[in-house]
């Protein structure tokens, strides 16, 4: 015992890098055991859409909504997503997809939503990037932008 605190003593910066890396990895167990929502491919996310009572929402901004969305998307920006929670009590025996840009809003709105008590909640991993540049799979542009209104 006495080697280890005469270890820690001479080498207290490698100790309290082993005590913070220790600290986040359980740390980072702890949100992934935790975590109440699941996560799918986007290639998984059109097959539930195709087989399954699915709502897909959407959370990016309207304006960006407008630029190319999943054709049954709804939008629900994360930033007003609180104020749409009793709007979500419509979707509690669907399971929800969550998508946005890249992955992480959705996975902020994932938390959100499944306090708001809906259990069957995933978000689409990558977001919008992953389903037109990775999977190439098809979006619906509004027409408003497509004229440049």
């Amino acid at each position: 015992m006495d080697r280890y605190i005469e270890f820690i003593l001479n080498h207290y910066i490698l100790a309290l890098a082993f005590v913070a890396v220790s600290y986040l990895l359980i740390q980072d167990l702890f949100d992934s055991a935790l975590k109440k929502f699941g996560f799918v491919s986007p290639m998984l996310a059109v097959t539930k859409m195709n087989n399954e009572n699915t709502v897909v929402i959407d959370v990016r901004e309207q304006d960006e909504f407008n630029k190319g969305h999943i054709d049954t998307a709804i939008n629900m920006p994360l930033s007003k997503l609180k104020d749409h929670t009793a709007k979500l009590d419509d979707y509690k025996n669907n399971q929800v997809l969550l998508v946005c840009q890249d992955g992480t809003r959705s996975s902020t709105a994932g938390k959100i939503i499944t306090k708001a008590g809906l259990n069957q909640v995933f978000v689409i991993t990558g977001g919008m990037t992953a389903w037109q540049e990775d999977y190439k799979l098809p979006i619906k542009v509004n027409r408003k932008h497509k004229a440049g209104n």
